[in-house]
């Protein structure tokens, strides 16, 4: 999964919706009502959440109970085209802050807190790659997650 180097241009507040949308409509998928609560419940949380924890929160914007399996699916292809990043250890989603931006994230998750550091290193993600060749290895896709304490927990 390696990587040229390049400048990680972060998006934020409805730059990084418009992000969003332009990543699928050049993939030609629609911008529904439900993937747009979904993203923006996503973008509203500062951390991690839980697809039943989007759930709840679409439902609460869209005035009508959304079942899980709907959420799953949205996120499942808002992974696939790289607008949100799934954290395997928390079984989390966090939006992506560059969409359209293809490469390995690091994610620093303190076990005290729960905070969750998202950090961009292309020499990291080119080193992965590289293992990954040599191994002939086919990857679905890489996740970087270092536990430990983050500064505030750790000098506390």
């Amino acid at each position: 999964m390696a990587t040229l180097a390049h400048v990680h241009r972060t998006h934020s507040g409805d730059d990084l919706v418009a992000a969003a949308q332009a990543v699928l409509a050049r993939a030609g998928e629609k911008w529904t009502e439900t993937r747009a609560a979904v993203y923006a419940a996503l973008v509203a949380v500062s951390g991690p959440t839980s697809a039943y924890d989007i759930a709840e929160a679409v439902g609460r914007r869209l005035g009508r109970r959304i079942a899980p399996n709907s959420i799953y699916r949205i996120l499942d292809l808002f992974l696939q085209h790289n607008l949100v990043l799934r954290l395997e250890s928390r079984k989390a989603y966090v939006a992506n802050i560059h969409p359209g931006c293809v490469h390995d994230c690091i994610f620093l998750v303190c076990e005290s807190c729960g905070a969750v550091a998202h950090s961009d290193d292309d020499a990291v993600a080119d080193a992965v790659g590289m293992v990954v060749i040599k191994h002939a290895f086919q990857p679905a896709r890489s996740v970087i997650e270092v536990m430990g304490r983050c500064k505030s927990c750790a000098t506390a």
